[in-house]
């Protein structure tokens, strides 16, 4: 059966369905699957006042709920439908093992369904990673957007799949982000093409080792048609396409920084080239847009905008809506935003960097930085993240609760940068810390907020500690003007 081609279907009438987890993906599920005419119970741990709100809508629909008890399984179910973030050892899934019923996620569900009302389902182009995820899917649904087809940012990057597949809407292609999770609990998808962006050590606590994390990336280029697009300076992500069960005829398209090989993207002179998908890739090289064009034009975001070119590309969009897409792309919020400048100092809001991959991708787009730092490590260490960047470092501050890990590796690694510890977690310590931060910075620095760690020992989310950020830096310049 090709990529593309409709799933085997299912007769979901009278089956007996256990969703796990209320939720993005668990309430669509539970109501796709009901309306199809399965027995659906959800079952959820927590119980608290939201989530009785959510039951009692779903009950009302006539789906059973049980909420505080997401450990049994309920008998008779004949599938399990997960949210991505359960752990897989829980004891609903070994449970569920042990009775020989099968486990999806909502990835897995979405897949399942698309086309059963008969409309000829949309392709999909799928992009993973440690970092870069949403970025470089929403750089390609921009891309794709400028070449006139229907297209959505869908998956991951907070659009609930269920509702692109199964919506009013008729899609040409979905750009689909796919984390680790989702990719674990999707045994049967299979893409157009698809993007391993970079590996590095992340949910290794989820996934129990390094090895189980890269085989559930990798599981994003089995069965692919046309191109599975992996990092050139990255070979972790070359292995998992050599590892791969493709189709016939589809291609390994490499991305680089560097000048491209034959069936790679790159760069040469500031323009970034397409060796892939021309007439004469051994001898010959598409120009798709300069380096200016990208927005931020920093390393790691130009390596995106080559990947999503590359899937976009594969898909047989013309280079002029590559130009054209990336430079109507505007990045996320907190993700290298700059906020402003004071006293010829930039201020830059990388909140999203949670942890040592994305801030060493951030430490490297910029000459001298006073770097704020800290929060929740996740187990992580910094010595290799220190060591890259001890020459860039004009100052640290240090926020949060793991910030003395932080403090060890400077002083293992660059004992001559400067240091300010704050023994401080709240919300306020921000202020302080871009005040602390000006004071370590000179005309032509840029105080970098790419923390390396996660924000929930201080903010609710990674938002919140970027807001804190920008209006600190805000204030300054209201200060001085």
């Amino acid at each position: 059966m090709g990529s593309q081609e409709v799933s085997s279907t299912v007769d979901w009438q009278g089956k007996h369905v256990t969703v796990a987890g209320l939720g993005v993906s668990g309430i669509p599920a539970a109501r796709a699957l009901h309306e199809r005419g399965a027995l659906v119970t959800v079952v959820n741990d927590g119980d608290d006042e939201r989530a009785r709100a959510q039951a009692a809508e779903l009950e009302a629909l006539g789906i059973t709920v049980r909420l505080g008890d997401g450990a049994t399984l309920p008998p008779s179910t004949e599938l399990v439908v997960t949210a991505p973030g359960w752990q897989p050892d829980k004891p609903l899934f070994l449970a569920a093992a042990e009775a020989g019923v099968p486990v999806w996620g909502d990835v897995e569900l979405a897949w399942r369904l698309r086309g059963d009302d008969g409309r000829a389902p949309a392709p999909w182009l799928a992009v993973t990673g440690t970092n870069g995820k949403t970025t470089t899917v929403r750089m390609l649904a921009s891309i794709l957007e400028a070449a006139g087809l229907r297209t959505a940012a869908v998956g991951n990057i907070g659009v609930s799949l269920l509702d692109a597949v199964l919506g009013e809407t008729e899609y040409d292609v979905l750009a689909v982000e796919l984390s680790s999770y989702q990719l674990h609990w999707a045994p049967s998808l299979r893409a157009h093409s698809a993007a391993v962006l970079n590996l590095a050590p992340d949910h290794l606590d989820w996934h129990g080792s390094m090895a189980a994390y890269a085989a559930d990336k990798g599981r994003v280029y089995e069965g692919n048609t046309v191109a599975c697009v992996y990092n050139a300076a990255d070979p972790a992500t070359e292995d998992l396409v050599r590892e791969a069960d493709v189709e016939e005829g589809c291609r390994a398209i490499g991305f680089t920084l560097g000048a491209p090989g034959p069936s790679q993207l790159g760069v040469v002179d500031g323009i970034l080239v397409d060796r892939a998908f021309v007439a004469n890739r051994q001898k010959q090289a598409q120009e798709l847009a300069e380096v200016t064009d990208v927005n931020p034009p920093a390393p790691h975001n130009i390596a995106n905008a080559l990947a999503a070119a590359a899937l976009a590309r594969a898909f047989g969009v013309e280079p002029a809506a590559v130009r054209d897409g990336l430079r109507a792309f505007r990045p996320d919020a907190h993700r290298i935003e700059h906020v402003a400048d004071v006293g010829e100092v930039a201020y830059v809001d990388d909140s999203k960097a949670t942890n040592t991959h994305a801030t060493e991708a951030s430490l490297a787009a910029y000459d001298s930085i006073v770097w704020i730092a800290g929060g929740l490590a996740k187990g992580a260490t910094f010595d290799e993240l220190v060591t890259g960047a001890a020459k860039r470092l004009r100052g640290v501050v240090l926020i949060g609760a793991d910030r003395a890990l932080i403090h060890e590796a400077l002083t293992r690694h660059a004992p001559e940068v400067p240091v300010v510890d704050l023994d401080r977690t709240d919300t306020g310590a921000m202020s302080e810390a871009v005040a602390r931060a000006a004071g370590l910075a000179r005309p032509g620095d840029t105080v970098l907020l790419a923390p390396a760690c996660a924000s929930m020992d201080m903010f609710t989310n990674y938002n919140k500690r970027g807001e804190a950020f920008a209006d600190a830096v805000r204030a300054r310049a209201d200060e001085s003007a």
